[in-house]
């Protein structure tokens, strides 16, 4: 079969080419891809090539599909699997395989395995690792964010507290205790209060911080302190880009401090904010990913001995997280379209990878049958104006509170232009 995709050859040399995909085997499985979001760690493994620990070193000659945030349908199932899938049905993928203790992963390591890309082959070392998981939700792009999220989720599951004399780690954040997630008002951070406030462990005050008031704006209408308070959570909303932040942050808790605090940003001196937020027994999770191999924070280590602060970090949620992700998606408990900000065709997927961090706004999502410029949500009323494509995209988002939803999905692949056209 042939497919159109982005491939990977080196450093900074993303193509846009066609090429027929080899006739799966027994143990594979062929699908149509639908939805592709754009990942920062794809930007990363763009510009390193095979510098990058996950991506092979032969990519020049065997150019690997970029991309690994994807959904879409199952098409044919080799015999191996024909009793646990079926054509027709939509897929998600847990692309942290771990497969025989190695980095190679879908979308960094594999030529015809990853999500920029009209159709993939499932190869073995995917279906051997369950990693070909169900979905049933209600559109294509909320299991693309599964992928993202099943990273959340697994830093929420990675929080650990303990008891005085006792070693056991208590996993998961403090059940009503107090959570700060700070510079979360970004796409993972949206998709962290999403999570906080709509899963079974929640908080009781959980705190967003950010130091751009239109991104805490915005998160704010989309995630507001009434809907968490439905949901037994205290939501508060804090701009840091202020005069002693660390103690607006702590009169926030009547001075007991935090439970749980998660960094999302790279930066030293949110981190030290954390540290210095910290409750007895506190826990502080990196979750923010630094391309800057260096980089280090002070941390109060007076603390860790006498008031039990610990630190972890995630990268990355398992197989267990991306399906709690997906099942909550299609049970309406997680409604993750607020990470969403820019909209393309698969003839946008390789720029806009390789401009990632230039590009404002949150996730980037990606149609692969569709040619369409990579174009902000926010801008689709001003391109209404002369194109009814976006006319009508602009409406449906409007109607969903300015965010992307599964009408304006189905409209968008019904009518949009076909990227082999």
């Amino acid at each position: 079969m042939k497919t159109t995709a982005v491939r990977l050859y080196g450093q900074n040399d993303l193509r846009l080419g066609s090429f027929e995909l080899p006739a799966i085997k027994e143990d594979e499985i062929l699908v149509k891809v639908i939805s592709d979001s754009i990942c920062m760690s794809s930007y990363k493994a763009a510009i390193q090539g095979s510098n990058h620990k996950r991506v092979p070193n032969d990519i020049a000659e065997n150019p690997i599909i970029i991309g690994h945030e994807f959904c879409g349908e199952i098409l044919e199932v080799g015999a191996k699997w024909a009793g646990q899938f079926k054509a027709g049905e939509k897929f998600g993928i847990q692309p942290a395989i771990q497969y025989k203790d190695t980095l190679m992963t879908p979308g960094y390591a594999f030529p015809t395995c990853g999500g920029a890309t009209q159709y993939a082959v499932i190869i073995p070392e995917v279906m051997e690792q369950d990693c070909l998981l169900h979905y049933n939700g209600s559109a294509y792009f909320y299991g693309s964010l599964a992928e993202p999220l099943s990273c959340i989720i697994g830093t929420f599951h990675a929080q650990y507290h303990t008891k005085l004399g006792c070693y056991t780690h208590d996993m998961g954040i403090v059940e009503g205790g107090n959570l700060a997630i700070l510079a979360g008002a970004g796409p993972m951070g949206l998709g962290a209060i999403d999570y906080a406030i709509h899963c079974d462990r929640k908080p009781g005050l959980l705190v967003v911080t950010d130091i751009d008031q239109a991104r805490l704006d915005r998160a704010a209408s989309i995630y507001t302190a009434e809907e968490a308070a439905k949901n037994g959570v205290k939501l508060v909303y804090l701009n840091t880009n202020c005069e002693n932040p660390v103690e607006k942050l702590m009169e926030l808790t009547d001075g007991k401090g935090y439970n749980d605090v998660m960094v999302f940003a790279p930066v030293a001196p949110v981190i030290e904010q954390g540290d210095k937020i910290l409750a007895f027994d506190g826990c502080l999770n990196f979750f923010a990913g630094p391309t800057n191999p260096n980089l280090s924070a002070m941390f109060n280590f007076y603390n860790v001995h006498y008031a039990a602060h610990h630190l972890v970090g995630t990268s990355g949620g398992n197989t267990a997280d991306m399906n709690e992700a997906l099942d909550m998606i299609a049970a309406g408990k997680l409604t993750p379209s607020g990470m969403i900000t820019h909209i393309g065709g698969l003839d946008a997927a390789a720029e806009s990878t390789l401009n990632l961090p230039k590009i404002p706004g949150g996730k980037k999502l990606i149609y692969t049958h569709i040619s369409m410029p990579l174009t902000a949500i926010d801008d689709f009323a001003k391109l209404g104006e002369t194109d009814p494509l976006f006319a009508k995209l602009a409406e449906l988002c409007a109607a969903n509170n300015g965010l992307w939803s599964p009408e304006a999905e189905e409209y968008l692949l019904a009518n949009a232009k076909p990227i082999d056209a």
